[in-house]
């Protein structure tokens, strides 16, 4: 019985096995089984044409079968495995890391895009209002941001109404604080000028009919909004405002939480004390190195009767005021700083600090947001010591129309601004007022010796002026 052919397989169908092709023999071949293979032909020969016998071999004498194959069968063929025509180039060390020095690259860059992002769009949220009153900023000259406290208590949460007031018991606004912040881009340098909430001045821009004197205490401008404090101060001092920022008690509180609380040294135990009663709620019990979470800042930001224990039993009063308080909420400033650069590679709490800006304080709408990045990347770059801090020269006297105040001292005020600004001040329109109402008469204005703009060195004054509100009984950053 004649056997079959192959169904299906490689010997059916001719298909390559790695560089040969098994066929079948072509049926009817004379000496040969039908069915039966010819054998492997190799790619590129004649079909039929023999290939050459292995050297010793008879070339006409078949080869013997292999043990145990049928009489008759063609021999399986021996397959050779298919040969490699070329090897994979390998690469070497210095190539693998230019590859993952690229990668690590990229990756950096786009966290870095997705953090940069991420700060613009939370920066974006940040409340924006109309200046008429601001000075145009010219692109890379030196600007300023007036940095407003205001003391109003519209959205405080409970626990600051109980402490500092209601907006039902205390309605309006002022500015509790009132601080300039020059910056110059070509130096890379920023200071801080502060101006007493009490200094008497002649208001400018206020709306008619809200009964308040047009001779008053610079801080009551701010009730009727930032315009015409800006326009004040402007016309009071020569001093150009670019933009400005505001932020509430809320916005104090939650800054100092945001950080986790600021560390500062108290020589003292202190207090507020107002005839007995505490106004701001400052109470520091002992001395030494102490955390102050939020509702503890503010209160030692506002204490305007500050008494320190000299010893058991013994309050001293320091008698400065207002101005003691600005050097006080110029300790908290750099605290607040320092601890916000050695928290600012912390996502977490990068995030928690961004929360507390965003809600809490008001900007110009002409302060873009790379101007914020900008002022935040500059803040970062140096330590809150660093930053220079100036208060405009006042002596405290008492007038029978706005009370307690704080007159301007020329011609020290006059040279603290200059070398504020690197520059003369812009022409004076409403002088400063004395006690009693007349303008402080004002020195020529005279162009600053060459100096580095805004690095607060200046023309020296012939005037010594100490500073008020200095001294041991203050706190310092531990």
């Amino acid at each position: 019985m004649a056997r079959r052919r192959p169904r299906g397989g490689a010997a059916g169908r001719g298909e390559l096995i790695g560089h040969a092709r098994l066929d079948p023999e072509p049926t009817g071949t004379p000496g040969t089984t039908p069915g039966a293979f010819q054998g492997l032909e190799r790619l590129g020969e004649t079909p039929g044409e023999a290939p050459p016998p292995p050297p010793g071999e008879n070339p006409g004498e078949a080869p013997p079968p292999p043990p145990g194959a049928s009489p008759g069968v063609a021999a399986p063929p021996t397959v050779r495995p298919a040969t490699r025509r070329g090897r994979k180039r390998r690469r070497s060390t210095g190539q693998r890391v230019v590859r993952w020095a690229i990668l690590v690259v990229v990756l950096v860059l786009v966290a870095a895009g997705s953090v940069y992002g991420y700060l613009w769009y939370r920066l974006g949220q940040i409340k924006s209002v109309r200046c008429s009153t601001c000075a145009a900023q010219a692109p890379g000259a030196p600007y300023n941001v007036l940095i407003v406290g205001s003391d109003s208590r519209a959205g405080d949460s409970p626990a600051a109404s109980k402490a500092f007031g209601s907006a039902s018991l205390v309605g309006g606004q002022r500015s509790d604080t009132i601080k300039i912040l020059h910056v110059n881009p070509a130096t890379g340098t920023a200071e801080v000028l502060s101006i007493p909430r009490d200094t008497y001045v002649e208001l400018s821009g206020m709306p008619s009919g809200t009964g308040l004197a047009t001779d008053n205490k610079i801080n009551t401008a701010f009730n009727s909004g930032p315009d015409p404090l800006i326009q004040t101060i402007e016309n009071t001092f020569g001093i150009p405002i670019n933009h400005f920022v505001i932020t509430s008690f809320n916005g104090v509180i939650d800054l100092v939480s945001a950080v986790g609380g600021i560390t500062l040294d108290f020589p003292y135990p202190v207090r507020d004390n107002d005839d007995g009663n505490n106004n701001s709620g400052l109470d520091i019990t002992h001395a030494g190195c102490q955390t102050l979470n939020g509702n503890m800042a503010l209160a030692l930001a506002r204490s305007r009767y500050y008494e320190y224990e000299v010893r058991p039993g013994y309050w001293e009063y320091d008698g400065s005021g207002d101005l003691g308080r600005i050097q006080r909420q110029n300790v908290i400033i750099e605290a607040v700083i320092d601890k916000a650069r050695s928290s600012s590679y912390n996502p977490i709490k990068v995030n928690n600090f961004l929360d507390s800006i965003v809600h809490d304080i008001t900007k110009d709408n002409a302060m873009s947001t790379s101007t914020l990045i900008s002022l935040a990347q500059r803040f970062h770059a140096f330590s809150g010591s660093a930053l220079k801090t100036l208060t405009l020269p006042t002596l405290g006297a008492s007038s029978g129309v706005a009370g307690s105040i704080e007159v301007v001292q020329e011609p020290a005020a006059n040279e603290m601004i200059s070398s504020f600004l690197g520059t003369s001040p812009e022409a004076i329109v409403t002088p400063p007022l004395d006690a009693y109402g007349s303008p402080v008469k004002t020195p020529p204005t005279t162009t600053p010796s060459p100096t580095t703009p805004g690095t607060g060195t200046g023309p020296s004054s012939s005037t010594t002026t100490t500073v008020p509100g200095q001294g041991p009984f203050n706190p310092t950053p531990c």
